[in-house]
């Protein structure tokens, strides 16, 4: 009966395992894509301009720091009020 039971969990053990290394070749995989795809993505090309590119003025500070950080802000603050204008019931404080 001993034998019986310690061959069944070393079987389980088995199957941990290759579960395992499964979840880990799969991880692996995504790694690897996702590296590969970041670096074809860089931008190591953006030096070289093509024909019909006209850039324009780069964003001071405060205009980067205001289209940015500031108008999101603004936006969520307006969202944030509609929610909480319409979700107060009447005759409740």
């Amino acid at each position: 009966m001993k034998r019986n039971a310690a061959a069944a969990r070393s079987a389980e053990d088995r199957a941990g395992t290759a579960t395992s290394r499964r979840t880990a070749l799969r991880a692996g995989a995504v790694a690897a894509g996702t590296t590969i795809a970041m670096a074809l993505s860089s931008p190591a090309f953006a030096l070289i301009h093509d024909d019909g590119e006209d850039p324009g003025p780069g964003l001071g500070v405060g205009a980067t720091l205001g289209l940015f950080v500031g108008l999101p802000l603004v936006i969520f603050l307006f969202i944030a009020g509609l929610v909480m204008l319409f979700s107060k019931k009447p005759g409740k404080n």
